[in-house]
């Protein structure tokens, strides 16, 4: 296993299987030459790796793609909207038998949507976490949709009740809703809320862009659990939580 040097006096990281400082990526469908390049460099530094959308789905390539994620350690995760569409055609078991044949061990339950009552979705949370780790997700997909932070607060509390093993907050590929106002800067209050209200180690916040990264990092330290991350961007991220970049590098104490 690479060792980082240790010259340098830098945040402490721990190895995986970590409780907190997660990094959830979007694999977008990566060619399988690719991916299994990039994990040499960056396995280590991934837990989670969610096959966006529905790509799993048309992918002739999804078992070996879960194997490659699988052989880094990395738990691996269908796309919530995936689950929606089974939901609203009712084929829920046809979704949970086929995601168990590609080798997949986790789940995304999301609303974003919005078709579903929560009281369903938390139902269902209960249901698939008995054979399954489920990632449950909070906020629309739709930016006109009102942002109330102590209903996304309600729905988090409800479904790690009921056994989701993380909630994400909900930000999009494009960092542009949910979390984020449209010009991607990001609801302070609501993720004070959020951090206030649930255990830090059970929540993944959306983000894709450096700068909504940096800003987690800066305001709730290099721990934070950080999703949607493109995968080429593992190491980046990684410099981000450890100052190893002028947007959360620390000199006496500051920021600088």
């Amino acid at each position: 296993m690479w060792e980082c040097p240790e010259f340098l006096e830098l945040p402490p990281r721990a190895r995986k299987p970590r409780r907190q400082g997660l990094t959830h990526v979007l694999d977008k469908g990566l060619p399988l030459a690719t991916l299994g390049a990039a994990l040499e460099g960056v396995g280590e530094l991934v837990d989670v790796a969610k096959i966006g959308w529905g790509i799993a789905y048309v992918d002739p390539h999804a078992k070996a793609r879960t194997g490659l994620w699988h052989s880094a350690e990395v738990t691996v995760s269908l796309g919530g909207t995936l689950m929606e569409l089974a939901v609203a055609q009712g084929r829920v078991d046809g979704l949970r038998a086929w995601a168990a044949e590609q080798g997949v061990d986790a789940l995304e339950i999301s609303n974003g949507l919005g078709a579903m009552p929560r009281a369903a979705k938390t139902a269902l949370v209960t249901e698939l976490a008995r054979d399954f780790t489920v990632l449950a997700e909070t906020g629309a997909k739709d930016g006109d949709v009102p942002v109330v932070a102590t209903d996304w607060v309600e729905e988090m509390t409800a479904d790690l009740d009921a056994g989701a093993a993380w909630v994400i907050a909900e930000g999009r590929e494009s960092g542009t809703v949910g979390l984020y106002h449209a010009d991607g800067s990001v609801r302070e209050e609501l993720v004070e809320l959020i951090m206030e209200r649930l255990p830090a180690d059970r929540v993944i916040f959306e983000a894709p862009g450096k700068a909504q990264q940096a800003w987690f990092v800066r305001q709730v330290g290099p721990d934070v659990n950080l999703g949607n991350v493109p995968v080429e961007e593992v190491l980046a991220l990684e410099t981000l939580r450890l100052g190893l970049r002028a947007d959360t590098a620390r000199v006496r104490g500051s920021w600088m």
